[in-house]
């Protein structure tokens, strides 16, 4: 009898221990709020497009932070920056049971239920750089200021082009956050300014072909336009060629986002005069903080905006822009 009850004692022991160890998180996952250090945090990175400089420079600030924390990383992305590619990448990312994933939705509605379904899973979920139209499935969404982003693009048109005259927006496609709130603050500063012609803005689907085409024939009806604001890398490059097509080239500025390597060349060789530079590297850091957080049990922050730098020729070499250039590798 005595050692029947010595090993109930035992057994209900050793439970107790199982369930401090593993906490009482009441969201699930694979780690605990306050148990687990965070060493043993197991951290996912979904990119929204493979390859891309300024996912790059995010992932680098991601590991970096990750490494102060003891945490690990895995970073995936698709080959286009496409909900439909992304979703089977997400899934994958879901079956290998991290504790958290930073993900950049490539579409506002696309992605919202694919991102639920992590968060049904007892996945922590961090937003990095875009957003969804229901942002409450993560516990922090974290992005440049995308609206002043674009007002800072038409700053720049304002320097380069004072005396006014029209400009015209190229973007890529709606339903991307980031992007639609760039087109947005760019043709409203354009709108407050008397002495700029809004034209609109015209999409390239990410296609520097259609972009080239539609600065083209933008140039046709409208010869005197001085200004273009693009807002992601192919736009800036399709709306160079279509330039170069209309035999504008130095009487039309284009400002275009971003500043990867592909960007800065297409800077110093004079194809854009001006560009707006994330933070993506700051995105990535607070994306790994506000998850630890949550893995924690902390308070999250809802929302965290970051800033932009505009770089031109004048300031290409100084330290400020060399810290606001992408990186190409960690």
């Amino acid at each position: 009898m005595k050692r029947k009850s010595t090993a109930i004692v035992a057994a209900l022991a050793a439970v107790a221990l199982g369930a401090a160890a593993c906490g009482s998180d009441s969201d699930g996952g694979g780690s605990t709020a306050g148990g687990a250090k965070s060493g043993n945090y197991k951290l996912a990175f979904v990119q929204g497009v493979a390859g891309d400089a300024f996912y790059i420079t995010m992932e680098c600030g991601i590991k970096e932070e990750a490494a102060k924390e003891g945490a690990t990383v895995t970073t995936q992305g698709a080959q286009k920056f496409d909900p439909t590619l992304q979703t089977p990448v997400l899934q994958s990312v879901i079956a290998s049971k991290p504790d958290a994933i930073l993900i950049a939705p490539t579409d506002v509605s696309a992605m919202q239920q694919p991102i639920a379904q992590a968060k049904a899973q007892g996945i922590k979920i961090v937003l990095v750089d875009t957003t969804l139209n229901d942002p409450s499935v993560a516990v922090s969404a974290i992005s440049s200021d995308n609206s002043a982003g674009g007002k800072a693009a038409f700053e720049a048109i304002q320097k380069l082009a004072p005396n006014g005259g029209k400009v015209l927006g190229v973007g890529v496609q709606p339903g991307i956050s980031t992007t639609d709130a760039r087109d947005k603050g760019f043709g409203d500063a354009a709108k407050a300014d008397p002495k700029f012609t809004y034209l609109g803005v015209q999409y390239s689907q990410n296609d520097p072909a259609k972009a080239a085409s539609i600065v083209s024939a933008a140039l046709q009806k409208d010869p005197d336009i001085v200004g273009i604001f693009a807002s992601n890398l192919f736009s800036a490059q399709g709306s160079a060629t279509g330039i170069r097509q209309a035999g504008k080239q130095g009487k039309v500025n284009v400002v275009g986002f971003d500043a990867g390597p592909e960007q800065i060349k297409a800077l110093q060789d004079g194809t854009v005069q001006a560009l707006i530079a994330q933070q993506p590297g700051d995105i990535g850091v607070r994306g790994v903080q506000q998850a630890i957080k949550a893995l924690k049990g902390e308070p999250n922050e809802a929302n965290i905006q970051t800033g932009s730098t505009i770089i031109t020729k004048d300031n290409l070499t100084s330290a400020e822009g060399q810290a606001a250039a992408y990186k190409a590798s960690c």
